[in-house]
């Protein structure tokens, strides 16, 4: 059972995946399995069995979250956006409580108050995801990319972001690449390896294949690089990390309801009432992120003296 929760956990890191503004980072956090999932990555070799019981279902999960689940949210991203944003507001909110009490417990640990330090992370990282939130991004439409050492290592080093984004809570994969500009290169990269695999077209799959390992090269090196620095700053520096992640968590809704345009849907007769059902929805997913916190899961494979001192 405690591998079927993990499981669960991850379906909902990959729809967020799906969702503009909203972090997989973030939902690990809301679910209390952040910190434990960074170790898993970190520790891989040194604790292989324990690791891979988190990593497994946690990686089938999420795969199933972005395969099964991105129709139906494309679809109610676009008929239901305020209920769908709200709904994800919910979600992220319900892991504070979770969080709060892992930031109590570091300062605990250290002997330490909150002090002003603490208070200027928090702004700064909370200013950094609002102001993502509300960034005009570099739009536009399909960029090409030709094959070439220049395009190999921009697509290497958008990679390499591209994974701190999946790392870092609070920051949006999608919407950071659309701020550097080079979402629509990366989509358009994805597109051409995909027609040109289902055409059997050697000639297109060849350098459409290079050019993606590229980026595949990058989100690699990314992960191992932020997940040690992220696992280094949990075992050394509990309390200024987790006052840094609740400035990038609690920023979050701000960048979900600006990047669906949530509010649009407030306009017209009835709003009141749509607010209303919007405002329940996010209570009960609320309700529902904080009960799968609790759930006991494969994250108490990890050894109790390797873990987070804010989780002994």
């Amino acid at each position: 059972m405690q591998y079927i929760w993990m499981a669960i956990k991850g379906i909902f890191i990959g729809i967020s995946n799906i969702i503009p503004g909203v972090s997989g980072g973030t939902m690990a956090v809301s679910f209390g399995i952040y910190d434990d999932v960074i170790h898993a990555f970190t520790h891989l070799r040194k604790e292989v069995k324990p690791s891979l019981k988190i990593l497994i279902p946690l990686v089938i999960g999420a795969l199933i979250g972005v395969a099964g689940f991105s129709i139906i949210i494309e679809w109610l991203l676009a008929s239901h956006t305020l209920l769908t944003a709200f709904a994800f507001v919910g979600l992220i909110l319900g892991g504070l409580p979770i969080l709060m009490k892992s930031f109590k417990k570091s300062l605990e640990t250290e002997d330490k108050t909150v002090g002003p330090l603490h208070i200027i992370l928090f702004i700064i990282f909370f200013m950094i995801v609002a102001w993502m939130g509300v960034a005009e991004v570099a739009g536009g439409g399909v960029q090409s990319v030709s094959l070439g050492i220049g395009p190999l290592l921009a697509l290497f080093f958008v990679g390499l972001i591209s994974a701190a984004a999946m790392v870092i809570p609070g920051v949006s994969g999608s919407l950071l690449m659309l701020i550097i500009g080079y979402y629509y290169a990366v989509i358009y990269t994805i597109n051409g390896f995909t027609e040109s695999l289902s055409n059997l077209d050697i000639d297109a799959l060849i350098p459409f294949t290079i050019l993606l390992i590229s980026y595949a090269l990058g989100m690699v090196v990314g992960i191992i690089l932020i997940s040690k620095v992220i696992d280094y700053l949990f075992k050394t520096q509990p309390g200024y990390t987790y006052a840094s992640i609740l400035g990038l968590v609690m920023a979050s809704p701000i960048a979900v309801v600006s990047n669906t345009e949530a509010l649009n849907d407030l306009q017209g007769s009835g709003a009141v009432l749509r607010l209303v059902g919007a405002l329940a929805l996010a209570g009960a997913c609320y309700a529902l992120t904080y009960g799968l916190g609790r759930t006991k899961d494969s994250t108490e494979a990890i050894p109790e003296e390797s873990k987070p001192v804010s989780d002994q």
